[in-house]
């Protein structure tokens, strides 16, 4: 017996925003970071890279992400992996061991892949130099051969992508980019240490669409300090004269213990209802816009990609968000960054320097991970299928494998008019796709065999 759920999308209640506004993995990966065995041997992780390429990945490609740590400011929201300087003598270090580590898994592989992808991340990939970013992307690319239909994209700081930047990448067949706004409002800017006046944005867009990129993409973020539904307006009144192709429009995740700079602006936070009206107007104006709402967080234009993707069934989403891409393995260059092989997982050495050193000693700097077992891959089907397709079809092994406690939980869904059960189906409503999150920790075994460790992820709501 297979279960069939179909989602859709509206508002909540006060009531259920109160109730569902828990700690729940955002299920970027199943099973998600801290759920992982971490039993994982370096050469447990080289054999399972290169089962995955030789089942898939010389088919379909590859993708690589590679992060970029250092910024010149610190921005007071951000959860990322940074590291703060103005000391651009890092950058050719750093590059050199990207360029070491993906020595070492060319060895792994046995011979040069497709490329499928890339994708620079952050940190602040613009604070590194044109002429850095040219180095290091045509080495790779000189290594390996290039997909059919690839694509390059990496993000930028409005403040200092210049065109020489937006050139170069373009040059090396980037034609996406994402740059970060998270909001126009100056004192929110303030708060959050992230002041970027809306003519420098206006600049990097537009030098965008000159040098050839067909896709740009906006970072929003609602649940800021100081946020309020008249500011929210004006910065969407902002965002609907550049008209980007994407917006991502990311919930705020407070954790000041992980993140201590947070702190600075914590007693001026909307609280739980003001913080979801945000998110409701903001999503309205969207829609207004014209802009499709693709799946959690995320809208694009109708004739972009995404939305084709969605609308064809071929939306796939990992650590970096919604995609297009039809490639299974992702490979992670760089301190912190997570490798995805479909079949396994691992993340990388967070400490610049000791990542340095370990790839200078021809080591893999892994430092966790987790290989799916066969009933991982198929919750990690299942919970992909709900976030990108609205709908999947439940393994009966799984809905009777659930505890009692979480049969409930679907069970209160339906009664408060979030799902709907008839027969072996079941229904979302239109007010379900706010708590998908917590919809899909309800088939999340590892987490609830785990309950002592739900409480490291962000709030849904």
């Amino acid at each position: 017996m297979r279960i069939c759920l179909k989602i859709n999308h509206m508002a909540l209640s006060p009531e259920l925003i109160r109730k569902y506004n828990q700690p729940v993995p955002r299920y970027t990966s199943y099973p998600t970071v801290p759920l992982w065995d971490n039993q994982l041997s370096t050469q447990d992780w080289e054999n399972t890279v290169k089962t995955a390429f030789e089942q898939f990945g010389k088919e379909e490609g590859i993708s690589l992400y590679i992060h970029l740590p250092f910024c010149e400011n610190l921005c007071t929201y951000c959860g990322c992996n940074k590291r703060i300087t103005k000391n651009h003598r890092v950058e050719d270090p750093y590059i050199e061991a990207l360029l070491r580590e993906w020595e070492h898994y060319l060895g792994v592989l046995g011979s040069a892949p497709k490329i499928a992808g890339i994708h620079l991340g952050g940190g602040t990939p613009t604070f590194f130099s044109p002429e850095s970013l040219e180095f290091l992307i045509s080495k790779i690319l000189k290594s390996a051969d290039l997909a059919e239909n690839f694509e390059f994209s990496f993000e930028g700081h409005p403040n200092n992508t210049t065109w020489e930047h937006l050139e170069e990448l373009a040059a090396l067949g980037f034609d996406r980019v994402s740059y970060g706004i998270q909001d126009f409002d100056e004192k929110v800017q303030q708060a959050i240490h992230r002041t970027q006046p809306f003519e420098k944005v206006k600049e990097a867009t537009e030098n965008a669409r000159k040098s050839g990129y067909t896709s740009i993409n906006f970072d929003l973020i609602y649940g800021l300090p100081h946020q309020t539904i008249d500011t929210l307006a004006h910065t969407f009144k902002r965002v609907q004269e550049l008209r980007p192709e994407r917006i991502a429009f990311y919930s705020y995740a407070h954790l000041p213990s992980a993140f201590p700079a947070q702190k600075s602006f914590e007693n001026h936070l909307p609280q739980e209802e003001q913080k979801r009206a945000l998110y409701e107007f903001g999503k309205s104006k969207l829609l207004e816009m014209g802009y499709e709402e693709v799946g959690m967080d995320h809208f694009a234009l109708p004739n972009d990609p995404l939305c084709l993707a969605k609308k064809n069934g071929k939306l796939h989403r990992n650590f970096m968000g919604y995609t297009t891409l039809p490639a299974k393995m992702l490979l992670g260059l760089g301190a912190s960054s997570i490798s995805d092989v479909w079949i396994g997982f691992a993340q990388n050495e967070k400490r610049i320097e000791t990542y340095q050193d370990l790839v200078k000693n021809h080591q893999l700097p892994l430092i966790k991970g987790h290989i799916l077992n066969e009933e991982d891959l198929e919750i990690r089907k299942l919970i992909l299928d709900l976030i990108c397709k609205g709908k999947a079809e439940v393994p009966f092994w799984i809905w009777d494998k659930l505890p009692q406690k979480n049969r409930q939980a679907l069970e209160d869904f339906e009664k408060e008019g979030l799902l709907k059960l008839q027969n072996q189906y079941l229904t979302i409503s239109s007010s379900g796709m706010a708590v998908v999150r917590n919809i899909c920790s309800n088939f999340d075994l590892r987490m609830i065999e785990n309950q002592e460790k739900k409480a490291v992820f962000s709030r849904a709501i």
